[in-house]
């Protein structure tokens, strides 16, 4: 009977990982990113480095902005090793975590970078297990995950509009379907209690109402904004968590989630596909535009996440180019 059972779970979970694997979504596009700029930040590990790959091998130049340079530069050298069309791969510092970094990486962009043709938000962390709080006042989570990525395309917006026609792309989850409600005056954990999940799912959401309310501004200036949800993929994000949650999903993104080069796939379209030519303002899964959660859609409350954001990273009004 027992025997019976176990070939039974076996057989179950075969068939979903198989089917999964087989529904994702691929891109088939083969355009040519040669003569094209790409930043991709969390470029040296999982879908980051896996997307960077991809753009590389197109003929793009890669910029790889990440915040463990030693790592970065043997990814860059593996890049520019098995670069075949002519493509170019950088190395910059950045932590999306840290305004002042993020400032800086941002002003070193612009004063080398003549054009910028797409910018991947890709990085991010997983909560940690007790409340971070960052120097300029942010959970940590928040921080790294939306505030410094908002605050990193407006920066660049200038350049980005300048180069058009050009795209950002910013990297959400799923998880953005697990929030109810976004309180705007408690964003970092000001007036409720820090519980795990709960910075992480935020964040995410955060993503899509930033994309949201991005394309609404920048309505015919050739630039695009969208979100995606890359699906569930075996990444290092998950290394560092060890309750008893994250060990359960651990185990489940063993049996059934997807590698990084197939989780980079909507990355990949998103920023090289001629389908989504001037497509903005939308979410994507799976190579597919989808419906995000009913909060993610709310135009107003995307407007004041911007406003508030606008705040928290103290941007400036010669900063401001939408």
């Amino acid at each position: 009977m027992l025997f019976e059972v176990l070939v039974t779970v076996v057989v179950l979970v075969v068939s979903v990982r198989v089917w999964y694997l087989t529904t994702s979504g691929r891109c088939h596009s083969t355009r040519s990113m040669k003569g094209k700029t790409v930043i991709v930040t969390g470029g040296s590990a999982g879908i980051g480095l896996h997307t960077a790959e991809d753009l590389v091998r197109r003929g793009a130049r890669v910029i790889l902005a990440c915040r463990n340079l030693e790592k970065a530069y043997k990814v860059a050298a593996q890049l520019k090793a098995e670069a075949s069309q002519g493509g170019e791969v950088a190395v910059r510092l950045l932590d999306t975590s840290d305004l002042n970094s993020v400032r800086t990486f941002a002003k070193e962009i612009l004063d080398t970078e003549k054009h910028i043709h797409v910018l991947i938000n890709n990085a991010g962390i997983l909560e940690p297990p007790e409340k971070v709080m960052t120097n300029e006042g942010l959970e940590l989570t928040m921080a790294t995950n939306h505030f410094g990525h908002f605050l990193l395309t407006n920066l660049l917006l200038e350049r980005l509009k300048q180069s058009a026609p050009s795209r950002i792309v910013n990297v959400s989850s799923l998880s953005h379907a697990g929030v109810s409600s976004l309180d705007l005056n408690s964003l970092n954990f000001e007036k409720e209690v820090y519980r795990q999940r709960v910075p992480y799912n935020r964040s995410k959401l955060c993503n899509v109402l930033f994309s949201l309310e991005l394309a609404r501004r920048l309505e015919g200036s050739g630039v695009t904004a969208n979100s995606l949800h890359p699906g569930a993929v075996k990444t290092d994000i998950l290394i560092p968590c060890h309750s008893i949650y994250w060990r359960i999903i651990k185990l489940l993104f063993f049996l059934w989630a997807k590698d990084s080069e197939l989780g980079t796939q909507t990355n990949i379209y998103l920023a090289v596909s001629e389908e989504v030519e001037g497509v903005s303002g939308r979410y994507f899964t799976d190579c597919k535009q989808v419906k995000p959660s009913k909060l993610a859609c709310d135009k107003d409350l995307a407007k004041r996440l911007w406003e508030v954001s606008e705040k928290a990273v103290k941007l400036r009004p010669e900063e401001k180019f939408c």
